[in-house]
């Protein structure tokens, strides 16, 4: 740590800040331990359960379930955001837009070479 140099346009990663990370509080280091248990608990577990050769039944994974869950019901969680309308009008409006000037544009061009006598009308149904 005493080698790390801060990046110019960059701030320093709050694991590496000395005050965040020497200063702690003795309560949060002890909910930090707890949680760090209970995750070793459920890891442990899981892997008890995948490791078995006995096993028969399939290995429920919650974060598995909750990741599918929550890829299945993505309109009932949804939150708009200024990000989210910018990104749907991008995706949506700003290629109708490009596509209808660029159809306009070459119209207009084959109109105007039509009318000028350089390029014969074509049959009028594929116009």
């Amino acid at each position: 740590m005493a080698d790390y140099r801060e990046a110019p346009l960059a701030s320093r990663p709050k694991t590496l800040d000395p005050a965040e990370y020497f200063n702690l509080s003795q309560d949060y280091r002890r909910v930090e331990q707890d949680r760090a248990a209970v995750r070793a608990k459920l890891k442990r577990q899981y892997q008890v359960q995948l490791n078995n050769p006995l096993r028969k039944e399939l290995i429920e994974d919650p974060a598995l379930t909750r990741w599918v869950y929550a890829r299945s019901h993505i309109y009932p969680h949804f939150r708009p955001t200024a990000k989210t309308s910018l990104i749907g009008t991008l995706v949506t409006v700003v290629p109708l837009l490009f596509w209808f000037g660029v159809f306009k544009t070459d119209r207009d061009q084959r109109e105007e070479r039509i009318k000028a006598g350089t390029q014969p009308r074509g049959y009028p149904l594929s116009y």
